[in-house]
């Protein structure tokens, strides 16, 4: 049965509040942190520091998000968080302290649980059956990949020209004007409404069902190496005698990779299943085990750095098909919200972990040691998965 076009240009509207979300409410904080640093008179890591208790708050908003979506749908919720986000970037313009831009990073952090991916995928699974799904989410996460590359040069040129006060002005309306109305467009289809009961029999037969915890497991596993790679790369590459330019364009070829290694596991899983996701988080692991020995010269390093980058995109479109396949619509939203909570929490502590464990080894190797640990940890989880249990599922149309 062929769905209407409506169910695409929700996709089409999600995939640009994504990106605007990515770039405005992620993005930018990189190129704004040494103007505000400057401007704050503040040492780098304490300005840093916001954008840790950002992804905490994040992270505990993402169950509540989700038990919401599940609920209501996510109509209200994403327009109501698209405005706050909007305010609070206006208010983010203004802050003259430390603590109050750490204030506006906390209601940042849970704005975002209502308009980035974990909250556009719990609209997308209720409109789509497999192999629309992953290829509805793939649309998305192929735009949204673009985010850095749209925001953040465009930050800097608004920064260079502007300030970096006024810059945040003009980025908090922009994100207004593009994410409020299209939010609005935003409904679930008419036959799925909200069955409290079962959804609550998904919720409790999943987190009884020891296959969601090695879900979690295995993405917080594979994340590590991720989450870590995102932050210390080009401090790592210049550790191992590339000059900083070069550090860096090697560095942007993770979200090149990012976008190929989504559309080829969107389309290989169809085939193979899981067997080429736990594929990929091997060669992820791989790339990171080999750069201590070969990252010394160019070419072998940018091989090494295309590898791991083919690992950055796959648990964002692995994650969300897993859970949907495996228990269905009903309770979809809480359970992904619960995930998420995790690893957004492990987002934002293995960075730390990480620059610790360099400062106390005079090295980055252990830190990359144990993230190609994790890829291997985490693939051979997915192989380990099997079927669950009976679990109620919802209807989609």
């Amino acid at each position: 049965m062929r769905l209407p076009t409506y169910p695409w240009w929700m996709v089409t509207a999600l995939a640009v509040t994504s990106t605007a979300g990515y770039g405005v409410l992620t993005y930018a904080f990189a190129v704004l942190l040494v103007p505000m640093q400057e401007a704050l008179g503040a040492d780098r890591t304490a300005v840093t520091g916001a954008q840790t208790v950002s992804l905490l708050a994040a992270a505990l908003a993402a169950v509540p998000a989700g038990r919401w979506l599940d609920r209501w749908g996510g109509r209200a919720l994403m327009v109501g968080c698209s405005l706050l986000a909007t305010l609070l970037v206006l208010a983010w313009s203004q802050v003259t302290s430390v603590l109050a831009l750490y204030a506006v990073s906390i209601g940042l952090g849970i704005a975002s649980a209502g308009v980035l991916y974990e909250a556009a995928f719990a609209v997308v699974v209720t409109w789509f059956e497999d192999p629309r799904r992953g290829t509805a989410m793939l649309a998305i996460t192929i735009v949204g990949g673009f985010a850095s590359t749209i925001f953040m040069p465009l930050t800097a040129v608004l920064v260079e020209a502007h300030g970096w006060r006024q810059a945040l002005v003009v980025l908090g309306l922009v994100y207004g004007a593009l994410t409020v109305p299209l939010h609005l467009l935003v409904r679930r289809p008419r036959n799925v409404v909200p069955r409290r009961r079962e959804a609550r029999q998904s919720i409790a037969g999943a987190v009884r069902d020891p296959g969601y915890w090695l879900i979690a497991g295995v993405f917080v596993a594979q994340g590590v190496g991720i989450f870590v790679v995102g932050v210390h790369l080009v401090a790592y590459l210049r550790e191992l005698g590339h000059a900083p330019t070069v550090a860096a364009n090697v560095a942007g070829l993770l979200g090149v990779m990012s976008v190929t290694g989504r559309v080829v596991t969107t389309f290989a899983v169809r085939r193979y299943g899981l067997t080429v996701v736990a594929a990929v988080f091997v060669v992820q692991a791989v790339g990171l085990a080999l750069l201590p020995v070969v990252g010394q010269a160019l070419a072998p390093a940018v091989g090494c750095v295309l590898a791991v980058g083919l690992g950055f995109g796959v648990s964002t479109i692995a994650r969300p098909t897993l859970l949907a396949d495996r228990y269905g619509v009903a309770g979809y939203a809480t359970l992904a919200g619960l995930l998420a909570a995790v690893l957004t929490a492990t987002k934002a502590l293995a960075p730390l972990g990480a620059a610790w464990l360099r400062t106390a080894a005079g090295s980055y190797t252990p830190v990359v040691v144990i993230s190609a640990a994790g890829g291997i940890l985490g693939a051979a989880g997915l192989l380990a998965l099997r079927p669950a249990r009976s679990v109620t599922r919802t209807p989609v149309a």
